[in-house]
Formats: C-alpha cells, sequence, structure tokens
C-alpha cells in the first residue's frame, strides 16, 4: 500500500522564524512594537531588536507590568506584541484578564517555551497548562502553530486580528518535515492527511508525529487522517464535523495537559453535538521533568509508537 502525497519543507525552530517574520512586518509598520521580559534571545524578539531599536522595549523581569504597557500602547492606537516564556504569562494571568481581555485591548501575547517541546529546562518551565487558562478568558483567540511556515502565516494573521490573541511558537528545531497551509485563516483547521477509519486531530509540534503514526498505520491496513487543529479558540467545529462524518472516532493530540487544552476543546463540542468517541492525548495532570523532547515524548506517552498502539486500541473500542 502506499500512502497519500504530503506537501512539506523542512524548517527551522517557529520561535525564530516568528521573530524573522515580525521583524519584516515591522519595517513596513511602525506601529508594531515588541515588549520584551529580558528573554528575546529565547523568543526571537532578538531580531526586531537588532533591526528595528525603536520598535522594540524592554521591560525586563516584570511581566505584569509589561502587560499594563502593552494595553496602554494598544489604546494609543499601537499594535504591541509581548514575548516571554508560557510560564511566564501565568504571573500576570490577572493583568491579562483585565487590562487586555476584559478592555477589548489588541494585545497580541507570544510564547516561546511551552510544553515538553522546552526539553532540558524541566518541569518549571515546561508550562502544561497556558492554553487552558488562556483558552478560557472571554475573547481570548488561541493559536498553535504546528510549523515555522506555519507560525509565519500565524504571525500575519494574529496582526491582522483585531482583539487580544495567545500564540505559542516553539523552543525545537522543526522536525524533518513540516507542514503549512498556504491560505492559513485564524479558526480554520487543515486536513493534513485523509482517511476513513480514525481521525487525529492535532496542534503544535505533534502534528508530525501523527502524520508518521498514520503513515505507519497505513502499511497496517489502517486509514488515518490527521486534521492540523491551529487554532484552538474559536474551535473549527465544521472540521470536526467532518472527521466525524468521514470516520469512526477522533484522538487529540497536544504538547499539554489533557485537561482544559485541545482534547477538552473539541471534547466538549461532540459531547454537546452527537454520540461520538473522542480519545485526548496529552499530558497527564502531572509535571513534566528535565530531558531531551524527544526523550520526553516517549515517557509521558506521547511518541510515535504511542500514537500507533491508542490508535488500534481506540479502533478496537469503536467496532
Amino acid at each position: 500500500m502506499t500512502g497519500p502525497e504530503l506537501i512539506g519543507s523542512n524548517g527551522d525552530s517557529a520561535r525564530e522564524s516568528f521573530g524573522r517574520e515580525l521583524a519584516r512586518l515591522g519595517l513596513d509598520n511602525s506601529e508594531i512594537f515588541f515588549l520584551d521580559g529580558d528573554v528575546a534571545g529565547g523568543t526571537g524578539g532578538h531580531h526586531i531588536r537588532n533591526l528595528l531599536p525603536k520598535q522594540f522595549i524592554q521591560c525586563g523581569i516584570a511581566e505584569q507590568n509589561m502587560i499594563g504597557v502593552a494595553s496602554g500602547l494598544a489604546l494609543g492606537g499601537l499594535t504591541p506584541v509581548v514575548g516571554t516564556f508560557a510560564a511566564f504569562y501565568l504571573r500576570a494571568i490577572d493583568q491579562i484578564r483585565i487590562s487586555v481581555a476584559y478592555a477589548q485591548r489588541n494585545v497580541k501575547l507570544v510564547s516561546s517555551h511551552a510544553g515538553l517541546d522546552v526539553g532540558p529546562d524541566g518541569a518549571s518551565a515546561q508550562c502544561l497548562e497556558d492554553i487552558a487558562m488562556m483558552r478560557s478568558i472571554p475573547g481570548m483567540t488561541v493559536v498553535v502553530p504546528s510549523s515555522p511556515e506555519e507560525t509565519v502565516l500565524a504571525t500575519r494573521a494574529i496582526l491582522q486580528h483585531q482583539g487580544p490573541v495567545y500564540m505559542r511558537t516553539g523552543r525545537s528545531p522543526a522536525a524533518s518535515r513540516s507542514f503549512q497551509t498556504p491560505d492559513f485563516s485564524l479558526g480554520r483547521a487543515s486536513v493534513i492527511r485523509r482517511g476513513s477509519d480514525l481521525t487525529i486531530v492535532a496542534c503544535g509540534p505533534l502534528v508530525n508525529k501523527a502524520v508518521e503514526a498514520a503513515e505507519r498505520l497505513w502499511e497496517e491496513g489502517l486509514s488515518v487522517a490527521v486534521t492540523n487543529m491551529s487554532t484552538i479558540k474559536p474551535i473549527d467545529t465544521n472540521a470536526i464535523d467532518s472527521a466525524l462524518d468521514s470516520t469512526r472516532a477522533l484522538i487529540t493530540l497536544e504538547d499539554h495537559s489533557t485537561i482544559g487544552g485541545l482534547g477538552s476543546a473539541v471534547a466538549e463540542y461532540v459531547g454537546q453535538t452527537r454520540p461520538a468517541l473522542v480519545h485526548r492525548m496529552g499530558v497527564d495532570d502531572t509535571f513534566g521533568e528535565s530531558g531531551q523532547a524527544e526523550e520526553l515524548y516517549e515517557k509521558y506517552g506521547l511518541s510515535v509508537e504511542d500514537i500507533c498502539k491508542t490508535v488500534r486500541v481506540v479502533l478496537k473500542n469503536a467496532d
């Protein structure tokens, strides 16, 4: 058997792609400002710092104040883009809730270090709760691109969008194959691979693993579709409906807690609309630990082989 053709390309880390694209956009738009929490070297913000220093604001390790500054810039009609680690945004969740979301400010929050992808920095930096917290805030759009190429497109999209946005990028270098959606738009998923038995709905760096698992399972005679759900909020309910119409079950896959993230968003919608089997794969109510990202994915049950095993079990239960 031969699987369907896939379009892909090699790429750098998502955080570097974000930083380069933001600097490029800043050249044409002097109203874009990047606010840094003293981690520009780790977020991609160093690109705009080096190229456009007058559009770079160093706020230091004072995330709560940084959000307040961003809100003020937005009130003045500018477009502030904030960059820090996902875990550090949790320090400023009150300011994000009130000064950004409640005030309906056009602020873009971008995190570079989230999930097990962070690797050796360990549990304190491997934020597994950020999507859950951000998606629960009224009016907040939540975006998790799957590749450096998609991050470029997502960066353009969030800057065109009016309203608060939270976007994850990524620390690890891109996998050997990454995927992009030429007509990317917020709130719309993309089908990376079609299938007829089961659909894996994935986001972020685990989209690549979902595709690799689907290819292995194809050799066993199983037809597994892969949907890249790059916007977690608002969730693409049409894509979920289409997957359920064409396959027998869904598996959600994310580098985040199984509580409150992509899996919860999909399960909430499905639970309100139809009886269907949805299995969530993520990190199960625990903190991470220090180690290489691939080692951690294996330990926490998110390796390609773990995905294959889960697909087999879920399909057996769906019969």
